[in-house]
């Protein structure tokens, strides 16, 4: 539990001994843990070293208080990451420098094969330190959306999430449930026609550009490093970021037919869902298939929605939902 402080196992289960057993000397905590003495030994050395054991003049020892104690070297231990964040940069800085003087080669890196784009994929969000963004478009070759455990590491520490989801990834199963969740925890989607490639970019640092399968059958990518290629790639993300529709869908799950009949005065949460679909151009079928209603079902509801709304065409319903900020535009 205590090994992200530098505490060894038995460090950790000798400070916990003392914590109920106050005043001991070495040997009998050597007898109680049934641990060598002179293991024993070296462990206290260390933890009085740390500030975590109190050694009396006759060699007995007490554990330190723990709020104190563990507070203080974990208080020591964030000073030291937070100065590691300073060198990142500085460090980073000089390889910036250095790549920049280097030959083209070294600016990209070609990478082969799902497991090693995976690692990349992680990697780069890794390395983010204010925003990773993404062009999202299938098929899903190294890793599918719900298996991505550091987009919510990242968010963790502050990192911005946009993401452009090409208009076909929408009718991927569980994508919507995937898309909700993503939402939910802050990351930004809007959704283009069609998107020219697979994208993720860390900051202005690293792109990562997924290519098609080599001759052997093997998917690769390139790993881009600051360069006048990165900056192009920057460029696109945005141009795309500014035309493409805003996703937003609401997080309630009410999906059963039941539960959508309520709020007859205005949409319900399953109805800002529909809405939210077809406005970013996914058809009837799938929106139905995605929220797992009949085609009837969802048009008995946009007929509903239309009747609210007192408009005779869908254009119209789209027009008056924004206004009434049913959905964004």
């Amino acid at each position: 539990m205590l090994d992200v402080l530098g505490l060894e196992p038995d460090d950790e289960q000798v400070y916990r001994a003392l914590l109920g057993l106050p005043d001991r000397p070495a040997g009998t905590l050597s007898e109680l843990l049934a641990l060598p003495r002179p293991q024993v030994e070296t462990c206290l050395a260390r933890l009085v070293r740390w500030g975590l054991v109190i050694r009396s003049a006759d060699e007995r020892f007490t554990a330190a208080p723990p709020a104190m104690a563990l507070g203080a070297l974990i208080s020591q231990r964030r000073d030291g990451l937070r100065a590691a964040e300073h060198a990142l940069v500085t460090f980073a800085e000089e390889h910036r420098a250095a790549m920049q003087a280097d030959s083209i080669v070294d600016l990209i890196e070609v990478v082969t094969g799902a497991d090693a784009i995976r690692h990349r994929y992680l990697q780069v969000q890794q390395a983010a330190r204010s925003q990773v963004r993404s062009f999202i478009t299938a098929p899903f070759i190294a890793l599918p959306p719900d298996e991505n455990t550091a987009e919510p590491v990242a968010l963790g520490r502050g990192v911005r999430f946009r993401a452009v989801l090409d208009r076909a990834v929408l009718a991927e199963p569980g994508i919507i449930g995937d898309a909700i969740a993503s939402l939910r925890n802050g990351v930004q989607l809007r959704v283009a026609d069609e998107l020219p490639m697979k994208l993720m970019l860390a900051d202005a640092e690293l792109g990562l550009v997924p290519l098609a399968t080599t001759p052997t059958g093997e998917p690769g990518a390139v790993l881009l490093h600051r360069s006048g290629l990165l900056d192009a790639m920057d460029t696109l993300f945005e141009t795309v970021w500014r035309t493409a529709h805003p996703l937003e869908l609401p997080a309630a799950g009410e999906k059963s037919e039941a539960a959508a009949e309520r709020g007859a005065e205005g949409p319900t949460d399953l109805d800002r869902m529909i809405l939210a679909l077809l406005l970013a151009g996914v058809t009837d079928l799938t929106a139905a298939t995605q929220l797992g209603l009949s085609p009837r079902t969802l048009h008995r509801r946009l007929r509903r929605l239309m009747d609210i709304a007192g408009v005779r065409t869908r254009m119209q319903l789209g027009g008056h939902a924004v206004r009434q900020g049913w959905v964004q535009a």
